[in-house]
């Protein structure tokens, strides 16, 4: 049993909830920019427009006091359904001012999930983006007894709660008296865990939980988020709690705020936002990686590329344990700037330095090259149950291929079995309505998390795999699908990956293929332009996928390689029920409804005369 634990930074009044962090940001910096958002006048609707500190606090009191007047009453759930965007912000923190319980629901999210989400809950009023959002929850309103409302963004929600508050003589004295009842150990969210099988629970946290984590957060990454001039763009959506602490931790840091509803328009809103941090999934620095390359490719510069990218990534190994690039690779880093890697920077904003990856493990591979083209990236681990990370690598404390050490304030503990337990104020305190699941989870002050994972002799934390996913095989083999599946997600056309062989006698791998990547990588390898469906069975694509799992075996023993492969029609999506909102594969989904294609995996296609008696 290993244990490593950090440092607190900052110990907490007991009694601070997410409305005092606010008031002190008001008390302390009424004038300094919290927030800027699309529009606000002018000839140029698309400019952002800063929202000082004492105008968002103003537009929050004006929109909790219509909260009052509807009826929501202290402790009181109220739902929120919608895209990133300012409103979310704004309704998320007008909520926890009129003393109530924000619970957020993914925006695409279905009509059966919304029934299950606001039922457990217990949900008094909820506010959508959409008409179809609200179409979803009418959908299943006879079984929500409890819902006295629905409200639409689109439909003037704000407007008409502002409104209200304002008719029934609600006082910025009511409001500040509701937004002091909570303290620390009061509740302020329940995040439905979007699982990988099974109905989500429904993770209760505290406002202790986010002001503990928010304020050693903006002491601990300090250099990120807390710097002057410090800005972030939030792409994710604000239902994850990745998303909703970054939110949280912009007060005490300071960090400019900044939303984008649509990833059609990111790369456009990130070049006129211009963010100095970022945070994202592995996929998305994926697909960024992976489009560059194909536009080099259809631009004839593909050789450039993978000339610039090798020599970003070796310029950033040459920096390990405090090493120095040789003067030939910082000359040839120097000329791969000009070429390549400044025009990425580009696509970010151009002030970007700075991004935290978290919800997949990201490889060294990717966290090499972006340090080499001049991005940060600090990869981390949490789950919801810890109100997002509990480990991170810093600015001072990296290392490439780990989520680095435990957060401030937090314990880390690798049990003999290799599981990973957490301790720290930023645990969750239970699962809503299931105390037998609750009592699984907290053993002793310390929350079992199901990851396996290492410490190293420094504290810095690996994740190996997920308890409940190890694969054993005929021969007994234990092996952890995570290290394979994200080697192989990799390549270039690989969309998503399953890893299998739960008592066969060799580990296989169902693929998807990625048909935005396909079309590029058609013409950069000489083929024939062809849609997925005709891909999957081409010899050509199956050679090069071999390849690529092939590549990806030197990560692990010739016991745990995968040894054949088989590509599935379409892709995962959340539409489709194989994919969570956080981007995570359901296994179990895939498992039994692609069972014919796992067992096709074994099948001994070889002649008879071929095969051994």
């Amino acid at each position: 049993m290993r244990e490593a634990v950090s440092e607190t930074l900052v110990v907490p009044d007991a009694a601070l909830s997410i409305p005092g962090l606010l008031a002190q940001r008001l008390a302390d910096d009424a004038r300094g920019v919290f927030a800027e958002r699309r529009g606000g006048g002018g000839a140029d609707a698309d400019a952002w427009t800063p929202v000082l500190v004492e105008e968002f606090v103003a537009e929050v009191r004006a929109l909790a006091k219509g909260l009052v007047a509807s009826g929501v009453a202290p402790g009181d759930r109220v739902a929120i359904m919608s895209r990133t965007r300012y409103e979310w912000t704004l309704v998320d923190f007008a909520v926890w001012a009129a003393g109530a319980v924000g619970v957020p629901v993914y925006e695409s999210s279905s009509a059966e999930q919304v029934r299950w989400i606001a039922a457990d809950a217990g949900a008094r009023l909820a506010v959508v983006e959409t008409a179809r959002h609200a179409a979803t929850v009418a959908q299943v309103r006879d079984d929500l007894p409890g819902l006295t409302e629905v409200l639409v963004l689109d439909e003037g929600a704000v407007g008409t709660l502002v409104e209200r508050g304002r008719a029934a003589g609600v006082t910025d004295d009511e409001v500040v008296r509701r937004g002091g009842l909570a303290r620390g150990d009061d509740l302020a969210t329940i995040i439905y865990t979007s699982g990988t099988t099974g109905r989500p629970k429904g993770v209760e946290l505290t406002h202790g939980n986010f002001v503990a984590l928010a304020l050693n957060g903006a002491a601990g990454l300090g250099e990120v988020v807390s710097t002057p001039g410090a800005r972030t763009l939030l792409f994710m959506p604000l239902a994850h709690v990745f998303a909703r602490f970054i939110e949280v931790l912009c007060v005490p840091s300071r960090a400019v705020l900044g939303h984008a509803p649509d990833a059609k328009h990111l790369v456009a809103d990130l070049g006129s936002f211009r963010p100095t941090f970022l945070l994202a999934v592995p996929r998305v620095f994926e697909k960024v990686y992976n489009s560059a390359e194909q536009k080099a490719g259809a631009g004839g510069k593909l050789k450039v590329f993978r000339w610039a990218a090798n020599v970003a990534t070796a310029y950033s190994r040459a920096q390990e344990d405090g090493g120095r690039p040789s003067a030939r690779l910082r000359a040839q880093h120097a000329l791969a700037d000009r070429l390549v890697l400044s025009k990425l920077r580009a696509t970010l904003g151009g002030r970007c330095e700075w991004a935290v990856s978290g919800g997949a493990p990201l490889g060294e591979r990717l966290g090499h090259f972006y340090r080499g083209v001049g991005l940060k990236v600090l990869e981390g681990y949490g789950l919801t149950e810890t109100t997002a990370p509990t480990a991170v690598n810093r600015p001072a404390l990296t290392k490439i291929g780990t989520v680095g050490p435990a957060f401030p304030a937090t314990a880390l503990r690798i049990d003999d079995a290799g599981e990973i337990l957490v301790r720290g104020p930023h645990v969750f305190r239970g699962y809503r309505h299931q105390p037998e699941a609750t009592a699984e989870a907290l053993v002793d002050g310390w929350f079992r998390t199901g990851d396996l994972g290492t410490l190293d002799d420094d504290g810095y934390l690996r994740i190996t795999g997920r308890k409940k996913e190890i694969i054993v095989t005929a021969g007994g083999k234990n092996v952890a699908p995570a290290v394979l599946e994200d080697r192989l997600r990799g390549y270039p056309i690989v969309s998503q990956v399953v890893v299998v062989g739960d008592g066969r006698p060799f580990i296989g791998a169902l693929v998807t293929l990625d048909a935005e990547m396909l079309p590029g990588w058609l013409a950069s390898k000489g083929l024939p332009a062809m849609d997925v469906e005709a891909a999957r069975t081409d010899p050509r694509v199956l050679a090069s996928l071999d390849a690529a799992a092939e590549r990806a075996n030197e990560a692990v023993s010739r016991a745990e390689s995968i040894r054949k492969l088989r590509v599935l029609p379409g892709d995962f999506t959340e539409a489709n029920g194989y994919l969570t909102p956080s981007l995570k594969v359901r296994r179990a989904a895939v498992l039994k409804d692609f069972a014919g294609d796992v067992e096709a995996l074994y099948v001994d296609e070889r002649p008879a005369a071929d095969r051994p008696d």
